[in-house]
């Protein structure tokens, strides 16, 4: 029985889903309907521009989600007080973890930088990963570190939660996820 969806809108979190399982070469329109629900004709309206639109969509719909919960907090953290950035960076890993339900789901825009897919994406997939380093580096300098180690710190942290996210997947323990972040969240607070 075909799923009702009401919009648009609807689709997006499922058409995310395809994409962290299959990745934009995988996810091939029948693996698409199966997910959704859709046949050809509804996807086509909802997404004229096929799979490319359907991709750009999520990942438009991925950045919107951690420019709200995650870039703005950090950007936002109290300039003054150092206690109101790393409060910031906190939110952060909460935030991270809750998405990513604590190393159970790969990141769909790591997916798409590790795909054939990245030249498609690649506005998309730097605009990410370059917006979540300075918002996290910015937090850090705030906070009271130094700007070139407060990068190479931001850089660190998102890099090993991406890495964590592939080893978690890889080795099926959520545990990985959970222990790196723990030593990730030691980094920020200058331990």
């Amino acid at each position: 029985m075909a799923r009702t969806l009401a919009d648009r809108q609807d689709v997006i979190p499922v058409l995310a889903e395809v994409f962290r399982d299959h990745g934009f070469e995988g996810a091939s329109l029948s693996a698409i309907t199966a997910r959704t629900g859709l046949g050809k004709g509804s996807l086509y309206n909802f997404f004229p521009g096929g799979k490319a639109e359907m991709a750009e969509v999520v990942l438009a719909h991925i950045e919107g989600w951690f420019r709200t919960h995650v870039f703005e907090p950090l950007d936002q953290a109290d300039g003054g007080q150092a206690d109101g950035s790393l409060k910031a960076v906190e939110a952060m890993f909460q935030a991270t973890d809750a998405y990513f339900r604590s190393g159970q789901r790969v990141c769909v825009v790591g997916v798409f930088a590790l795909g054939d897919a990245r030249d498609l994406f690649t506005q998309q997939v730097h605009g990410y990963f370059a917006a979540w380093v300075q918002a996290l580096a910015g937090a850090l300098v705030r906070a009271g570190r130094d700007p070139d180690q407060a990068r190479a710190d931001a850089e660190e942290v998102v890099a090993g939660i991406q890495g964590a996210l592939v080893l978690s997947r890889a080795l099926n323990d959520t545990g990985v996820f959970t222990r790196t972040l723990a030593r990730l969240r030691r980094i920020t607070a200058g331990d």
